[in-house]
């Protein structure tokens, strides 16, 4: 608040720490970081400015004299502190010449790494050749008004005729997160975020979801109560609206799109076809999946072990089922940090992310196949290049009438690819356990079990939603030294079985309230439906009744 420009007239005492969190870009790791550093002495300066803005006032700096001396006078320059993809993209679209010679004509010329770091990343991605001149999907980047990875993901949402789930995951990407995190309600939003997941394990799926069910609100005209059930930002949630009708206007400009929505958007409801689309954007912002014993490892070529941020919907994921995700953005905090992810499958990868050879892809990840597999993949992704070459060249180009045969292999191989990462080599494919009866496919909506890891939170959720108060659980110490809980909510009580922990004892009671509401235990002969039940509320006081978990086994 003290380098802010609002002034506040109570405030007399500042304390300077002398420290600030500031992005930097570590160049050698090719990796944003956030880190905390030393402020300059024009940030000092503007902190001891705040105390005392408009009457006596007093700064304590908590570092020495010698150390305030050592500190630069001004921060850095953005060109030093952060990545120059979109810069050197801007640089040859305004045909200004060399990148390298451009920028070290720079008054603080950044590193000629962070430089060669940036043009290679632009040859991945298709927007340079080998010669640094402008392709043209690179040409078409430079128009759009987002990171080259992003835009670059709306320009293939647009030519696979996806674009409306596209524009929204671009968008949410380049506005705020529109998911709530409040401190005093954590678990009851991380529970309404995984809903939307629906166990797809994708960050940006999440997003279309929320989004879609508020614009469906909107029509209805309760927005604002589907915000607040669902702790979404409704001012973040017009602003991505606001950028989505930006972006079709500048596709508009392109040619790409016409002004019929409908022609550009037959494919939006192929869940497969959105992911790979996603990764062909994100990519290389990739990082392999090993599901170990009881957790999940997770490792990208540059950084090694990485970890996901905790609001993503796969950081609370016990096992995922893909053995690749890909990624919006790593910062190194502590460690290094990935944030925005979504699971893909090794096909998705070969035929939507880097170049592909019999040498791997783009010389990082390698797949063991046999040899006619192989030939099938890199033909099938030399036709999907040339499409989207086409589709550049002819904007008018129907890819749905010359192509129908090429899409529709590739979206059925997409599909049923089993996610196993089978070309992956060294990767052990899991071996059916016991519980494997009862494990959901990825895509299937979770639903509460008995003893479920997250039974309370789904509980609670529920009942929330449906207007009710927060259910209360009663939990007695057995003679054995184990627990029993029974947790009682609109007049209704349901116990669980004994457990060796409190915790485990709330959890398992939980599960039998649950299966009952879902009407999946199978104690009575009657269909009743106990879901709309609850969610229609009764004036009536209702008679209280116990169930035993000891019935259902």
């Amino acid at each position: 608040m003290a380098e802010t420009s609002i002034t506040i007239n109570d405030v007399v005492f500042v304390v300077d720490c002398g420290k600030a969190k500031e992005t930097s870009y570590d160049a050698l790791n090719n990796t944003p970081c956030l880190l905390p550093s030393w402020i300059s002495k024009a940030a000092a300066r503007q902190r001891r400015g705040r105390a005392g803005r408009v009457q006596s006032g007093e700064c304590y700096h908590l570092y020495p004299r010698c150390v305030y001396d050592a500190f630069s006078d001004y921060q850095l320059p953005e060109l030093l502190r952060t990545p120059l993809q979109s810069l050197c993209l801007q640089i040859k679209s305004l045909q200004l010449g060399s990148i390298s010679e451009f920028l070290s004509r720079a008054l603080q010329a950044p590193e000629p790494l962070s430089v060669q770091n940036a043009v290679e990343y632009l040859k991945i991605i298709g927007a340079l050749d080998e010669n640094e001149n402008l392709t043209l999907l690179g040409r078409n980047l430079s128009v759009l008004p987002v990171e080259p990875k992003l835009g670059k993901m709306l320009i293939l949402g647009a030519i696979f005729n996806c674009l409306d789930p596209i524009m929204t995951v671009v968008a949410g990407l380049s506005a705020r997160d529109p998911f709530m995190m409040p401190f005093d309600k954590k678990e009851l939003a991380e529970s309404a975020k995984a809903q939307f997941a629906a166990r797809n394990y994708s960050d940006h799926l999440a997003l279309v979801r929320a989004f879609e069910g508020w614009k469906d609100a909107e029509r209805r005209q309760s927005s604002y109560e589907y915000c607040w059930r669902n702790f979404l930002s409704a001012q973040t949630l017009r602003a991505i609206d606001s950028l989505r009708k930006q972006f079709f206007f500048l596709l508009q400009d392109t040619g790409l799109v016409d002004h019929n929505p409908e022609n550009c958007n037959r494919l939006s409801h192929d869940e497969h076809l959105i992911r790979a689309v996603i990764c062909a954007g994100l990519f290389p912002g990739i990082c392999s999946v090993v599901n170990k014993e009881k957790s999940v490892a997770l490792k990208t070529m540059e950084d090694g072990q990485v970890l996901l941020y905790s609001n993503s919907v796969n950081a609370a994921a016990p096992k995922i089922p893909y053995p690749w995700l890909v990624f919006n953005e790593k910062v190194k905090v502590n460690s290094v940090f990935l944030r925005d992810s979504t699971g893909v499958s090794d096909s998705v990868l070969l035929l939507f992310g880097g170049n592909i050879s019999r040498g791997g892809l783009d010389g990082h990840l390698e797949f063991f196949m046999k040899p006619a597999l192989a030939d099938t993949y890199i033909s099938l992704r030399r036709e999907l290049e040339e499409l989207i070459q086409n589709k550049l060249l002819d904007p008018k180009h129907d890819i749905q009438l010359h192509s129908d045969k090429l899409l529709s292999t590739v979206r059925l191989l997409v599909s049923e690819d089993q996610c196993d990462g089978r070309f992956v080599y060294g990767r052990r494919l899991p071996a059916p356990s016991k519980k494997a009866t009862t494990e959901m496919p990825p895509g299937t909506l979770l639903k509460g079990g008995g003893g479920g890891d997250n039974a309370k939170t789904q509980l609670q959720t529920l009942l929330v939603r449906a207007g009710h108060e927060a259910p209360i659980y009663k939990t007695k110490q057995l003679k054995n030294n184990q627990f029993r809980s029974t947790v009682i909510f609109n007049g209704l009580d349901f116990m669980g079985q004994p457990f060796g922990s409190k915790k485990l004892a709330e959890k398992d009671a939980a599960g039998e309230a649950l299966l009952w509401l879902r009407g999946e235990n199978h104690s009575t002969s009657r269909d009743i439906d106990h879901m709309s039940v609850l969610l229609k509320k009764s004036k009536k006081k209702k008679q209280s009744t116990s169930i035993r978990g000891d019935k259902w086994g």
